[in-house]
């Protein structure tokens, strides 16, 4: 008894201790948690911490409701191949549980003909025993198959739902450049969202099959010994349950702020490699290693803090869920047959209460377990309830930026307007855009950026087909917020914009983008060869404006349109400009903006290309500081930076003023 006395208060040592544990690290992830909101951190961050609701990732009534929402994308409809699987899934998790209660049956009966030293009896049960072996190695890998298909298809299904709405018009621009609330759409778009399709399968298999096994074990040992027993496990399964999930609650939230930070440090990485030229050059490197150091650091903080309290949170489930269950176990098989005056075994000989015994022993012990198994359960969901918040946020931002709502936070209007009398009220979306060919036509409209800063309080001009404008100004002034208004990527804050429909309107920048794919692609972009082939521009005519911006030989040495290479770094600057270009002439549009697109192009050849653009109909918007292209248009544009503007057509005092 002392023994045991002892053992007992060492158990609860062991188990105090580990609570002890868990809220002394659950107290110092808080106090970092401070700090770190002291501190300031990203723009995520920051708004993680400005709205409460966005980190609230517990298992609640707002976490069914957001898994609920994504099942309808991934399982779209009851008739389908979805459904199929997780019916067919249901099936194995079914046949499997029998083929438990067979195996436990069966091996008690060979253990029973052993002991016994009956031969036909261990001789029957054992060929049984051999005749099933495929039978159950079957069920058990179509359980996997079902599982991994299922996995991928839910992913697909959510993958493609995302993508559709993230590169639906401008979405993909505005989560970057107008909405501030996800920093890493890359990340969610890819890992988070395997993560979380694996995490509902395997939550689906590991709740299922323990929910069946103790259903099957309970109506099987209720009529071995009784009711009792199999009650006693189910009150200790909820006791423990809402003891372990209440300790787990923070898991969720930790979970959340690891992708967070893990995305942090995939973007400053990709940062590095997409500068990668400017930051040599200003011999950076040092720098850069500080902030990936910092950045890393961040994260590697919070795993050590979260390895930690998964190890106590795992000391204790080990104790309640796994070691104390058993004991409960045995407590609870052991009644009926230590009570000598139990009626089921009052008259039952040694062999027979050893079967009995041996047969709802493994009943119970493979019952506890699944109840172990579903308290575990609890662990993955609330790791489950992360990814559901993120993924929910991120389903949320990409709703609202295609409906035309998007949150940024306007910080310099009210600085900038402080010394005005008037007091000018930004809108997104308030002004008006009216489609209408071979006119372009501002009225009365604000021109500003989305934080909120006016570059022009009132811009109001009009151009027509035919007339190619010059805009000029210092840098900052607004001339590239201007092209990002025209073409629809920019909200407007009043008044009214007519402009030709978007595939009528062209943009060239100065730095081109080259797509993967094949020489004929960088032509024909955005189009596909499809698409060529329906306008009926047949491949001698792509030979065509290549020459016209001489960029023929580019095909004479790669010998076909088909030809792949990577045309960032096969191009220098001056012939992706020119391949911009041809691109130009290819679409043929009503308007084309030409942003400082013939900086690295020689002036006979700039000079053919304006006048090319003039012959096939384009109208041209130019930002450039050459003098010599005053002379391809007929009105200029100037800001000054200061928030004024002139509108008025180019003379020879105007072009020997340029000069």
């Amino acid at each position: 008894m002392a023994s045991f006395s002892k053992y007992v208060t060492a158990k609860n040592s062991s188990i105090a201790g580990g609570i002890l544990l868990v809220l002394y690290l659950l107290k110092n992830r808080r106090r970092r948690s401070k700090q770190d909101g002291r501190k300031g951190g990203s723009d995520l961050v920051h708004n993680a911490e400005k709205d409460g609701k966005k980190d609230r990732a517990s298992v609640d009534k707002v976490f069914f409701h957001r898994i609920l929402q994504i099942l309808r994308i991934m399982v779209p409809r009851f008739f389908c191949m979805e459904t199929g699987y997780l019916i067919f899934i249901a099936s194995m998790l079914v046949a499997r549980t029998y083929c438990d209660v067979w195996m436990i049956q069966n091996g008690t009966m060979i253990e029973s003909g052993i002991i016994s030293r009956d031969i036909s009896l261990f001789k029957r049960h054992f060929y049984s025993y051999i005749s099933v072996i495929p039978g159950i190695a079957l069920v058990n890998n179509f359980l996997k198959l079902g599982l991994n298909e299922l996995k991928l298809r839910f992913r697909e299904r959510l993958t493609k739902n995302l993508y559709d709405q993230y590169l639906q018009g401008f979405t993909y621009y505005k989560m970057g450049n107008l909405d501030n609330r996800i920093a890493n759409p890359d990340q969610l778009l890819t890992q988070d969202v395997e993560k979380f399709c694996n995490s509902v399968v395997d939550l689906y298999s590991n709740l299922s099959k323990p929910l069946l096994d103790i259903g099957l074990y309970i109506f099987k040992l209720t009529s071995a010994i009784g009711a009792q027993g199999p009650g006693i496990m189910m009150a200790y399964l909820l006791i423990s349950g809402l003891f372990l999930t209440r300790l787990r609650r923070p898991i969720g939230k930790m979970t959340v702020t690891e992708q967070r930070y893990e995305g942090e440090y995939r973007f400053v990485n990709s940062r590095l490699i997409t500068n990668s030229e400017e930051i040599a050059f200003y011999n950076g490197n040092m720098r850069e290693k500080q902030t990936i150091h910092a950045t890393f650091k961040k994260l590697v903080d919070h795993l050590h803090n979260f390895i930690f309290f998964r190890f106590s949170m795992g000391f204790v489930d080990s104790i309640i869920a796994k070691y104390v269950a058993t004991v409960v176990g045995y407590l609870v098989v052991s009644r009926p047959f230590l009570n000598q005056s139990d009626p089921r075994h009052l008259h039952s000989s040694h062999s027979e209460l050893l079967e009995d015994y041996y047969q709802s022993g493994r009943m119970l012990l493979r019952m506890s377990q699944a109840l172990g198994r579903i308290v575990l359960a609890g662990r993955e969901m609330t790791r489950l309830a992360g990814f559901t918040a993120r993924i929910t946020e991120l389903i949320k931002v990409l709703k609202e930026l295609n409906a035309g709502k998007y949150e940024r936070t306007m910080v310099s209007q009210q600085e900038k307007e402080s010394d005005t009398a008037e007091k000018l009220v930004l809108v997104p979306g308030s002004g008006q855009i009216i489609k209408k060919d071979n006119i372009i036509k501002f009225e009365h409209t604000p021109l500003a950026t989305p934080n909120g800063d006016i570059l022009i309080r009132d811009l109001t001009f009009e151009v027509r087909s035919g007339t190619n404008v010059l805009v000029c100004g210092p840098n900052g002034c607004g001339k590239s917020s201007l092209f990002r208004a025209l073409g629809e990527l920019w909200p407007l804050f009043g008044g009214h914009l007519t402009k030709p429909e978007r595939g009528k309107l062209f943009y060239v920048p100065q730095r081109p983008y080259m797509t993967l794919g094949s020489l004929r692609d960088q032509v024909i972009y955005p189009d596909t060869y499809d698409e060529q082939r329906r306008k009926g521009i047949s491949d001698q005519v792509l030979k065509e404006y290549l020459d016209n911006v001489q960029l023929g030989h580019i095909l004479d040495r790669e010998g076909s349109w088909d030809s792949v290479q990577d045309w960032m770094d096969v191009l220098s600057g001056g012939e992706k400009q020119r391949m911009a270009m041809a691109r130009l002439f290819y679409h043929k549009p009503q308007f084309a903006i030409l942003d400082e697109c013939t900086s690295a192009v020689s002036v006979d050849v700039e000079d053919y290309i304006y006048s090319h653009c003039k012959t096939v109909g384009i109208t041209l918007f130019t930002v450039s500081h050459r003098k010599s292209l005053w002379k391809h248009h007929k009105y200029y544009l100037h800001m000054d930076g200061r928030g004024n503007y002139e509108f008025k057509p180019i003379t020879e005092e105007t072009v020997e003023f340029g000069s």
